[in-house]
């Protein structure tokens, strides 16, 4: 087995550590878990540091478990939220765990070896606990003032904070306790904000069962101008491909400032000390090539959605800068399309009316795509439009060769003017 907390420690992923832990993890294959809590239906990229966690876990030859909260789900964790969240439907979060279960076998090795990883849901073991069975044999054993303690409880109280969300903890404790007890389990990771849910885990476990259990906590990752890491514009970056495009979710990871990017190739790739040394080397010499975050990108790109979608989101940044192929464009998707050219004028032309071979400068007029035929003329004559990323002349006709397979025709003016004709 590899030393697990060394190679953490150097990718910047440990905020703390129970005293013991390093220890029980050298001297046998020990079982760790991670709670996701199924709030939504697609993981987002916040959720990759912990899963990240349980991948370096298993390479270092210990086993994994990911634990789906379907049962904690349905309380919602209070830790550093301003305000309660609102309750999902029993229907809504067994749609949100199936989703997240295909998600995680992207990342774990599920095979049947001594550390080959599993999910479950803790849902399956509280349907049938009773209310009044769990505060007799659980919750006596942890008293309110311990759980008044935890900072995740104590930011809340100005607020308020219900009845609900203040059990969490102790919910989270008891999965803490049940893996022990059923997996052997003797460490819990996550989130720094999770310190003091996997705390409550590890005394119930001194307590009930006289075992000793450990924990291990990451930084919650910030980007390097204070603002939210994993937010653009648009919300969070999902690893579902329908909420967050391959090449948005590229572009994200691909225009991440130097000081982030030498942060999150550490974090969320599974490239080597002297492989991150020496990009960040390249990098150093040529700033501009952006080769960190070109290998950052293509890492986790690759890793969410595949070579292909990695390739096409690479063809697809080429397109959007003056560069590519007619090939290349008429390669990606509608979908993929639409994404790059977030944000381009569009307009809609009938099919029929492109099966009359109209001249671009027509259909530039009765489209408003530019303010005249004069003004399309001139760029015509001065060889700066392209249809499809080809130049075209003053005499240029469209017809249904013109229209991609997406169903649109670009048009191009200089380096950086783009015009979508969608074909209806």
């Amino acid at each position: 087995m590899s030393n697990l907390v060394e190679e953490l420690k150097w990718r910047g992923m440990i905020h703390d550590i129970m005293p013991g832990t390093e220890e029980q993890l050298s001297k046998e294959v020990t079982t760790a878990y991670v709670g996701i809590d199924p709030t939504a239906d697609s993981l987002h990229i916040g959720h990759l540091v912990s899963i990240m966690l349980l991948k370096h876990l298993q390479m270092a030859g210990h086993k994994p478990l990911a634990v789906v909260g379907g049962a904690t789900g349905m309380i919602g964790d209070p830790s550093f939220k301003a305000a309660e969240r609102k309750l999902l439907t029993p229907e809504e979060i067994q749609h949100n765990v199936s989703c997240i279960k295909k998600q995680l076998e992207r990342f774990l090795d599920f095979d049947n070896s001594v550390n080959g990883a599993e999910i479950l849901n803790n849902y399956d073991w509280m349907k049938d606990y009773l209310f009044l069975d769990f505060i007799r044999d659980v919750g006596k054993h942890i008293t309110v003032n311990y759980m008044m303690t935890k900072d995740s409880v104590k930011k809340r109280m100005e607020t308020g904070i219900s009845f609900t969300e203040f059990s969490y903890q102790l919910l989270q404790g008891y999965d803490f306790l049940t893996l022990y007890r059923t997996k052997g389990c003797k460490l819990q990771m996550g989130g720094s904000d999770q310190w003091g849910n996997i705390t409550t885990g590890t005394e119930l476990i001194r307590r009930m069962e006289g075992g000793e259990a450990f924990a291990l906590t990451c930084p919650l990752i910030t980007k390097a101008d204070g603002t939210k890491f994993g937010k653009t514009e648009g919300g969070n970056v999902w690893l579902d491909a329908t909420k967050t495009s391959p090449y948005k979710f590229y572009q994200f990871w691909l225009n991440c400032s130097d000081v982030d990017t030498a942060r999150y190739i550490r974090i969320f790739t599974l490239l080597s000390k002297e492989e991150v040394e020496e990009l960040e080397r390249q990098h150093n010499e040529a700033p501009e090539r952006r080769i960190l975050q070109k290998a950052l990108a293509e890492d986790i790109t690759v890793r969410v959605h595949g070579r292909k979608a990695y390739e096409d989101a690479v063809a697809a940044s080429e397109l959007l800068f003056g560069k590519g192929t007619t090939e290349q464009l008429n390669a990606l998707d509608r979908e993929t399309l639409l994404s790059v050219f977030e944000g381009v004028p569009q307009y809609t032309v009938s099919r029929s009316r492109i099966d009359e071979n109209p001249t671009l400068i027509d259909i530039a007029a009765e489209t408003g795509m530019f303010a005249s035929k004069g003004e399309i003329r001139r760029e015509l004559k001065q060889n700066s439009i392209s249809v499809n990323k080809q130049k075209v002349g003053e005499d240029c006709t469209l017809c249904t060769d013109n229209i991609l397979d997406s169903g649109c025709i670009l048009v191009q003016k200089g380096k950086k003017n783009y015009y979508l004709i969608n074909v209806d």
